[in-house]
């Protein structure tokens, strides 16, 4: 569709993972004319390119997107293929208007008070906006990459998919948070590993008293904390680990904890507490930055260019986030809780339409 060969849509949703699509399932709800646009292939694609064995630490019971159970056993923890298999399963349950491998390169303001998204070349108008990217958009990895010889193999969380992707020898996993110590566990039945952590961060076990934490944590209504409360800030400035964490690593699958990583040099990297070690692979678990880059919304936008949000609701009327870290409970970005934010929005969305 061309800017101005059709009436605009009330609202254009920016991204076909499991935000998106939960955002899709509300606006439908309301009968608003909306599409959803995807650089994927698929509904929720970017799940099957995670690594092979990684399952969610949420059970199945809080892993379900409004209006369609998830297809597991309440206390079972689906793999990453499961929650693609449902999400594209979920969309086409619900008819929504998915629009694939449509990449969006800008965002800006019309001159109607609503907003121009250009896919290339192509154009769209839509009264509203709702930016569902994600919370792993941008893979982080530190400079000390650059300083390490050409034959040390080294490659982001993101792109990693199983241990024979490595070669053989001693193998150093950065970062210690879920992704991190899951990798970790994987390539320490093969391989010689050590884990480089850099900040503490609290352990939970998985089944506290037989019962899932998540469990607990709802029973509790930790669930419904909020980032703008007193505790919400606190949590949202810590991340947990759900499951293994680095000392139970260390004493169950002999992993060498180390502590952060200062420099490198050729095959060599060398710790906060002075020692250095050589290593013949690096998987760096360092996080993802977000990009907000192809936002051109002046007013939404902080220093950074980073979009500015309170409850999803960016400072430019009509314009919208979804499904970031945090952004109103711990699970804004999860599976089976984003679809709460998304409900709060269509309300904003749905008021402002008419």
């Amino acid at each position: 569709m061309r800017a101005g060969s059709a009436p605009p849509l009330d609202v254009l949703v920016v991204g076909g993972g499991q935000a998106g699509l939960a955002m899709g399932y509300h606006l439908a709800q309301r009968g608003l004319r909306f599409q959803i646009v995807d650089s994927g292939p698929a509904p929720g694609s970017a799940w099957r390119s995670r690594w092979d064995s990684l399952r969610l630490f949420t059970p199945g019971r809080y892993d379900h997107l409004p209006g369609l159970p998830f297809p597991a056993d309440a206390d079972s923890y689906p793999g990453k293929d499961d929650v693609a298999d449902y999400l594209a399963a979920y969309a086409a349950e619900f008819d929504l208007p998915v629009r694939l491998d449509t990449s969006v390169t800008s965002l800006a303001r019309a001159g109607d008070g609503g907003y121009l998204i250009k896919a290339g070349a192509e154009a769209l108008d839509a009264g509203q906006v709702v930016v569902a990217t994600g919370a792993f958009q941008v893979p982080f990895i530190p400079p000390v990459a650059a300083d390490l010889a050409p034959d040390v193999y080294q490659l982001h969380s993101a792109d990693y998919r199983r241990a024979e992707q490595l070669p053989p020898g001693r193998v150093l996993v950065v970062g210690a948070a879920n992704s991190g110590c899951q990798i970790a566990l994987e390539l320490s039945s093969t391989r010689t590993v050590d884990l480089a952590v850099g900040t503490r961060i609290p352990v939970l076990p998985q089944r506290p008293l037989g019962r899932d934490v998540w469990w607990w944590g709802s029973r509790l209504r930790l669930d419904r904390v909020t980032a703008a409360s007193r505790l919400g800030g606190r949590l949202a400035g810590r991340d947990q680990i759900v499951g293994t964490g680095p000392r139970q690593l260390a004493r169950r699958h002999g992993i060498t904890v180390r502590p952060r990583v200062q420099a490198g040099a050729g095959r060599s990297i060398t710790f906060a507490d002075g020692t250095h070690v050589e290593y013949d692979s690096v998987v760096w678990a360092t996080g993802f930055g977000t990009d907000d880059s192809w936002v051109d919304v002046p007013d939404a936008t902080d220093e950074r260019g980073r979009l500015q949000q309170a409850r999803g609701v960016t400072p430019s009327p009509g314009l919208y986030t979804l499904g970031r870290i945090w952004q109103h409970t711990r699970g804004s970005a999860l599976l089976g809780w984003v679809g709460n934010d998304a409900a709060f929005l269509a309300e904003q969305i749905a008021a402002r339409a008419r």
